[in-house]
């Protein structure tokens, strides 16, 4: 547009150009110049690694890094408005939800730009004004009935959660090709809100998404000091969160903590795409058969044993353990349904706290006080790093466990219906979704599109003895959209019977083709503007 370096081919409104500055794409540009290349590297490392997983290696921890696992050292101090993070609020970075989950009570909100954010162009650059104006603290919004929607005096400490390393942009090229998605949303939001977080006694904090090695958390490191460099700022101003949140993360938990030792403050146990995560890297062998998604929760011997690790990895080095998401909302016309989800939610949220966690998430501003609660009464003190769980000891056998339980007709259906809703919904834009009483968003989509493609091709069966097929899959997905439009109504289907649709035949190619395919995010882009 204005440096060859660069080009902006998505639409640049007024509004837009306010984010889109010449000075703000030439540093994206920048950042894209001195790291893509090594990106793709990491991204063709991934690769490599699952090539080696199909010829039968096992993931382990790593031998030529034992010297970092068991040497003396520890992460940077945590800054203040990060030491209490007892409850935290993830959501989409629209602007009525930064402005409610800001006002929410939580200590801290995930304004996301990843997994509940669907990335048309549109989107992502609302989402840097909102950002812009979260900071400055003058962002409002008017609903279409009037109501007015701004900030309190007190609200919670804001972190952004950028793109994953593999999701690109095709609105901005980097001499010609498109720029990584991470490096946008992190280069715009660091350019125009870095300076006024610092004089707010606050700073630039990060959730970093998708992480496989430490060689990725490296590069994140080097980016921060390439950045806090550039912008004649000290080294650790950066402050991020790690999501442990794969299977080959969970082996790397303390090389990740020390490639970013003087940047990172916590890890979080991001159970989501972990259990997608875990299913994907053993997808070819039929030993990992996973059972119904509805049973693959934390007390699986696996999913204990990573939250478990995290709490001892983080607090021997001095980080935060942050526990995962309870993606329950509150169910308004149901009490019975409504108690058993309030059930669920405090059992989660004891645990975590019981077990060493120094805080949790939530997806529903509703379920903040029930968690802050049990933090409160379990966890009096800011944090509990001062827990150490020295007895603890986890072995890849232990990270490895195949979780039990029974793949039924309910499971399948609830897979196939819960998928179809998603991709439409983020098809039309909307990322974050609530769907049967759960939050849906990218990551439990893919649990759910990832089980029916493992099913299908390893001729598992149903606990009645029905073998899932193609054809049983095509056959349950007809019925099931014939169910969706009687749940959502015929005539707003009708309205968006386009999305449904593509849904269907995304979903369709997504558990049928031979190979799995990496992420649904990456071919469902190819179809939003």
């Amino acid at each position: 547009m204005i440096d060859e370096a660069y080009r902006v081919i998505g639409d640049v409104t007024d509004e837009f150009a306010e984010i889109l500055t010449t000075e703000a794409l030439e540093f994206v540009a920048d950042l894209e110049q001195s790291f893509g290349v090594r990106i793709d590297q990491l991204l063709t490392s991934r690769e490599k690694l699952q090539n080696s997983l199909y010829k039968g290696e096992k993931l382990d921890f790593l031998e030529d890094t034992k010297h970092i696992r068991e040497s003396e050292w520890q992460v940077s101090p945590i800054p203040q408005d990060l030491q209490d993070r007892r409850v935290e609020i993830t959501g989409p970075a629209e602007r009525k939800m930064i402005i409610n989950a800001l006002n929410s009570g939580a200590k801290v909100f995930m304004a996301d730009l990843e997994d509940s954010l669907t990335p048309g162009w549109e989107q992502i650059i609302k989402a840097q004004i909102n950002l812009r104006d979260a900071v400055n603290r003058n962002i409002s919004f008017t609903s279409p009935e009037g109501k007015e929607y701004k900030l309190n005096d007190e609200i919670a400490t804001m972190i952004v959660r950028p793109r994953g390393l593999h999701l690109f942009d095709k609105h901005v090229l980097i001499n010609g090709k498109p720029i990584h998605g991470a490096l946008l949303d992190f280069g715009l939001y660091f350019y125009h809100n870095a300076r006024n977080l610092i004089a707010k006694n606050s700073g630039p904090y990060f959730y970093l998404p998708k992480i496989e090695h430490h060689l990725e958390a490296r590069l994140w490191n080097d980016v921060f000091l390439y950045t806090q460099k550039k912008f004649g700022m000290d080294a650790g101003t950066i402050k991020a969160t790690v999501l442990i949140e794969t299977i080959t993360a969970a082996f790397q938990m303390e090389e990740i903590l020390y490639e970013l030792k003087e940047h990172i403050v916590a890890q979080n146990a991001g159970r989501w795409d972990y259990i997608f995560s875990y299913i994907k890297k053993h997808s070819y062998d039929d030993k990992f058969v996973c059972p119904d998604r509805g049973t693959i929760i934390m007390t699986q011997p696996f999913l204990r044993a990573y939250s478990l690790l995290l709490i001892k990895t983080c607090h021997k080095r001095g980080a935060l353990a942050m526990g995962g998401m309870s993606a329950f909302i509150p169910i308004k016309n149901d009490e019975k349904a409504n108690d058993a989800a309030i059930k669920a939610v405090k059992a989660d949220k004891t645990r975590e706290a019981t077990d060493g966690h120094d805080g949790t998430w939530v997806a529903h501003p509703g379920l903040i006080p029930v968690a802050m609660g049990i933090f409160d009464e379990l966890m009096p003190t800011p944090n509990q790093i001062e827990r150490k769980l020295d007895l603890v000891d986890v072995s890849a056998e232990d990270l490895l466990e195949v979780p039990k339980g029974e793949i039924t007709e309910s499971g399948l259906r609830n897979n196939i219906s819960v998928c179809t809703q998603y991709l439409a919904s983020w098809l039309n834009g909307n990322g974050c979704v609530p769907i049967f009483n759960l939050m849906e968003d990218a990551a439990t989509a893919e649990i759910a599109r990832t089980q029916i493609w493992q099913w299908i091709h390893h001729k598992a069966s149903l606990n009645n003895g029905t073998e899932i097929t193609v054809a049983l899959f095509k056959k349950y997905r007809d019925e099931e959209m014939e169910n969706i439009k009687k749940l959502v109504g015929a005539e707003y289907f009708a309205e968006h019977k386009n999305f449904y649709e593509k849904a269907a035949t995304l979903l369709e190619k997504l558990v049928t083709d031979e190979n799995l395919e990496e992420f649904l995010t990456i071919p469902a882009y190819e179809m939003v503007n």
